[in-house]
This record gives structure tokens, sequence and C-alpha cells, in this order.
């Protein structure tokens, strides 16, 4: 698998991410379990915005050193960019799954936290190998971008025409499996995983909540992982904005959390940018459209399609 990106950055990559875990596994956690209010994951989703901004300028001059060419650089560092964005964006889709989850199972607004904390660590070493696992793919056989390609138009127009379906986790697969697997109690205890009930160690409801999230991680990366890879084929480019981007997952679902009504109609927005990113996947060969119109397109549809839900919002 050939990326552009050097050794040294790669270390520094691995070092962000260290640090990030590290500052919601350990300094966090001193705040012990508390509901997190909207100033607060505010003041977090603009850090981890801010902090992935400050990769990209680096990779951009990394990359301007090694190519000798600000031209290359700029593509580059737009390549990580749309990348991001369109993973953030696929993200809130993502985020909408969690409330429901959270809502099914009654999770208490303090216990939130620890479950996206474990959340995002799990979708980061499943999408590392995910992502890994397609570009070795992508480089072995060329062929598979039209079945990324594919996959992503039936995906975009299966969620256009269930934008509004109501989500039901009673007749879900992995929930019924789950609960044959393992014995699980009625109540919760505090934010561990296992209690103690007439003598048997057996799961919390926090457990099957966190392998819930999990499951539905994976369901969402088999999406978002080949659109990153309609924009570039650096293995590299696509697993630094995925990573980033899940990073402020847990910050931007708990800002998205109190304003879920006002974005309403956001899937018909993320049903057409699938479509549009499997389409540019399936032409790949024939048109090259820029990382700039990709871009300007995702962007363009997002802006529409918040301020649409914004002005057909309910009143509450």
């Amino acid at each position: 698998m050939q990326t552009i990106a050097p050794l040294w950055l790669w270390i520094v990559f691995v070092a962000f991410v260290l640090v990030a875990l590290f500052v919601d596994f350990v300094v966090l956690k001193k705040q012990g379990a508390h509901e997190v209010g909207v100033q607060e994951a505010l003041k977090w989703s603009l850090a981890w915005v801010v902090v992935s901004l400050v990769f990209n300028a680096l990779f951009w001059w990394a990359i301007k050193d090694i190519s000798g060419s600000t031209a290359i650089a700029n593509e580059k560092a737009l390549e990580f960019l749309t990348g991001y964005l369109i993973e953030k964006s696929l993200a809130v889709d993502n985020i909408f799954v969690f409330l429901l989850i959270f809502s099914y199972f009654s999770v208490p607004p303090a216990f939130q936290k620890r479950v996206l904390m474990f959340g995002i660590l799990g979708a980061i070493v499943l999408r590392t190998i995910m992502i890994l696992l397609g570009a070795w793919l992508l480089e072995q056989f060329h062929w598979v971008l039209y079945v990324f390609g594919a996959f992503l138009i039936l995906t975009g127009i299966k969620m256009w025409f269930g934008a509004d379906a109501e989500e039901n986790l009673d007749d879900n697969a992995a929930l019924k499996l789950l609960r044959r697997l393992m014995p699980v109690s009625q109540h919760y205890d505090g934010e561990k995983f296992f209690t103690v009930e007439n003598g048997k160690r057996i799961a919390t409801p926090l457990l099957m909540v966190i392998t819930m999230v999990a499951i539905t991680d994976v369901i969402f990366a088999v999406d978002s992982i080949p659109a990153i890879f309609a924009i570039t084929k650096d293995p590299f480019i696509v697993l630094t904005s995925n990573v980033f981007a899940i990073l402020g997952l847990r910050a931007m679902f708990f800002l998205l959390q109190a304003a879920a009504s006002r974005f309403h109609l956001l899937n018909y927005g993320l049903a057409v940018i699938l479509v549009f990113i499997g389409t540019k996947m399936m032409l790949i060969d024939l048109v090259q459209i820029p990382v700039s119109v990709s871009l300007g397109v995702v962007i363009g549809i997002l802006a529409i399609t918040m301020v649409w839900s914004a002005k057909t919002a309910p009143n509450t």
C-alpha cells in the first residue's frame, strides 16, 4: 500500500491519537460520571475541529517539504479536509442511532460519556483494520472501486426512502443474539459492565449498550469508508481523516443531542451525498472530478439540508 506520508508523520499521527485517548480515559475520567452540558460539548467539539485542522496543516507542510510542490501539498490537504467533512457529516446519522440506543436502554445521562469513550476506542481499532483491508483490496483489484460505488448509490437510495421511517430496536437481530448469549441485569450498577445477582456474575445493561454502539459503528463504517476511498486511495489520508472525525464524535453527540429535532431532514442530504460519491467512484475511469468540486458539493448539500431543516423544524 503506497502512501505519500513519511514515516515520521505516521508516528506523529499515532502520538496525536494516544494523547487524545489519554485525555479521554485518564484526564477527563477524574471528572467522574456527570451529564455533559451543551457548553461543555460545544467547547470540546471546537477543540477537536481545531486539532484536526492543525494536523492537516502539519500534513500540508510535510508534503510540501517532501515533494517541493505547493500544488501537491494543497491537493493532499484538500483530500484530507474533504474526507474529514464526509466522515463528520455521515457521523451525524450514527449519532441519531446512538440516541435511539440510549433511549431504548434508558441510559442515565451521567453514564453516556463512558459508553461513548469505549465506543470511540473500539471504532478506531475496527476502522483501522477495515481501512487497511480496503486499501489492500483497491491496490490488488481495481474493479472493487465499482463495487464500492454501486454499494454507496444503493445505500443512498435506501437512506432517502427510509429517512422518515421510525427506528425500532425490538426486532434488531444483533440485540436478540446478545440477549441469548449473555444474561443481563434489569438494573444499572453505576458505570460497571458486570454485576453480581443471586451469587452469579452477569452483565449490566451498560455492557449491552456498548456492544450495540460498537456493532452500529461497524455497520456505518461499511458505508463511510468506501466514501472516502472515492476521494483518495492514499491509506494515510483515509485513516487520519476517519480517525480525527471519530475523535470528535463524543463531543458532537452531546452537542446534537439537544438539537436532534432541528436536523430532521439531514438524512435526505446524507443520501444525496452518498449517491454523488458513489457516482463519482463509478465514473472514476471516465471523468476525473476534482477534489475541490467534491468538497464544494458536500458543503453545499449539507448547507442546503441544514437550512431546510431549520425552516421546517417542528416548534417545541
